[in-house]
């Protein structure tokens, strides 16, 4: 979208950077949401009215009741008490607030530029309004998984959540440059590279939402063995080319393992090229993403020696909003520098 205004574009900016901050934000209390078990606390969708909190003891003690008729209370937390449930009461009730926020911020603005500049120059920004919509629907759809026959959410549903979240993420940054990063002519990396890249990070994220969501960091609390070997041996290797792999804990860990360390071997790869080619424009940006991707494997170390503690686990997500952050910015700064040159 080219946009002459330098003062239309200094706030499309701003509003992309926002909501870039907003959306971060519910991806992080989304993950302590997942982490403290919170998730389910509220059975109902309640798209409307649902923005309103419960203003007293009978209307909390209302949610309690509906708690108390889904699995995860009657098999997990039946000694729980109002007092307990209030805690993850209000992870979950944070999370959708943030969620609705984020639709109405991002709406009305929209409403605004499209009077403004006319609906063909945005058109492109209903479609990130569409997938804030959508991303509503996949929530609801994921937290109903969870209301009978289960104790906890369907992680296949819940790795689809994760997904949307940091797609519409990444679009806000890329937006956010687009509007203010200058094009960079002298950089000549084939956009493919950090694609793949970034393709990879993406994958990895679904992974790891598989881990969380089958509680795999609780099991196998070492490294770089798996307890006594490299494959876990609760599992023959053969059944890691099964579809049923991606429902086996110990298996998605050990995916989300070895993932890691391809991620890594690509990451080097292309910093040989960079620094083989001389590409001295583009050595602060990768050795950046270097540094977060070490950072974020580190925390993922720390994340399965520890349990999965809340915190670590918790950091270990902050960190991937960094890592595919950095990776938005190498890809954009790449492919904007080509299309440069090719015109």
């Amino acid at each position: 979208m080219y946009i002459e205004n330098k003062l239309i574009k200094k706030q499309l900016s701003i509003w992309m950077l926002f909501m870039f901050f907003l959306v971060s934000l519910i991806i992080i209390i989304g993950g302590l949401t997942r982490l403290t078990d919170s998730g389910l606390s509220i059975t109902e969708w309640e798209l409307f009215k649902g923005f309103i909190p419960p203003l007293n003891h009978e209307q909390m003690k209302l949610y309690f009741e509906l708690y108390k008729q889904i699995p995860e209370y009657k098999l997990q937390n039946f000694s729980m008490n109002l007092s307990e449930f209030k805690v993850i009461f209000w992870w979950e009730w944070s999370h959708r607030f943030i969620a609705r926020i984020i639709g109405i911020l991002y709406l009305i603005p929209l409403i605004y530029f499209t009077y403004i500049l006319g609906f063909k120059k945005v058109k492109y920004l209903y479609f990130i309004f569409f997938l804030i919509c959508f991303q509503g629907l996949i929530g609801w759809f994921m937290v109903s998984s969870g209301l009978t026959n289960r104790v906890d959410v369907s992680h296949f549903r819940l790795s689809i959540h994760l997904l949307f979240a940091f797609l519409i993420l990444s679009l806000l940054l890329f937006n956010y440059l687009n509007f203010r990063v200058e094009k960079n002519i002298s950089i000549k990396l084939n956009p493919f590279l950090p694609l793949s890249f970034l393709i990879l990070i993406f994958f990895q994220i679904i992974i790891g939402a598989f881990v969380s969501g089958m509680d795999a960091g609780k099991i196998y609390n070492s490294w770089p063995l798996m307890g006594s070997s490299y494959f876990p041996d609760d599992n023959n290797f053969e059944d890691l080319f099964k579809f049923s792999a991606f429902s086996d804990p110990s298996l998605v860990q050990f995916i989300h393992r070895n993932l890691a360390y391809v991620i890594s071997i690509f990451y080097l790869s292309i910093l040989i090229i960079i620094y083989k080619k001389k590409m001295n424009n583009l050595y602060k940006t990768i050795n950046i993403l270097g540094f977060i991707l070490v950072l974020q494997i580190f925390l993922g170390i720390l994340t399965v020696i520890y349990g999965a503690q809340i915190y670590i686990a918790s950091v270990h997500q902050i960190s991937s909003i960094f890592l595919v952050s950095i990776c938005i910015y190498f890809y954009y700064i790449n492919t904007r520098s080509n299309l440069q040159l090719s015109n």
